[in-house]
């Protein structure tokens, strides 16, 4: 099964992803600083530093999904619960970006983050649920997992 070069290919991607994220969120709180922009009264640094910290809490996010997608690839194994929730919670915000995208951005936004989406979502199809590995083995798996 292509289970192994799938997840290390989405690992990759939101890495990739990642830089991108970063690479935004610094230009935009460049922008705002020197143009001296405030919303509702906000200070433009106080902007601008949230911008960092939004990049970097995202960027985070997306590392950290990178990292599940490693592990799982090495040990050829599906993520355990932390990870399957952070991959599901990651392939919805992808599919909300990719909405948000094709209006914002255009059609090629939107074709990047579907690719992503579908990378997500093959991954976590490819590996399926330990349960089920565990049922399919003949090992007795308890009912609360």
């Amino acid at each position: 099964m292509a289970r192994k070069p799938v997840a290390w290919a989405t690992a990759v991607v939101l890495v990739l992803e990642t830089a991108g994220v970063l690479l935004l969120n610094w230009i935009l709180a460049i922008v705002v600083d020197k143009q001296r922009m405030s919303m509702a009264g906000l200070e433009p640094g106080a902007m601008a530093t949230g911008a960092w910290a939004v990049g970097a809490l995202f960027g985070l996010y997306l590392l950290t999904c990178a990292f599940v997608l490693v592990r799982a690839a090495v040990r050829d194994r599906p993520p355990g619960s932390f990870g399957r929730i952070a991959l599901i919670c990651c392939a919805v915000l992808h599919g909300v970006l990719g909405a948000f995208a094709v209006g914002l951005l255009g059609w090629g936004a939107f074709a990047l983050m579907m690719a992503v989406l579908g990378l997500l979502v093959l991954t976590l199809m490819a590996y399926g649920s330990p349960r089920g590995e565990a049922v399919a083995a003949g090992r007795d798996v308890p009912a609360n997992g």
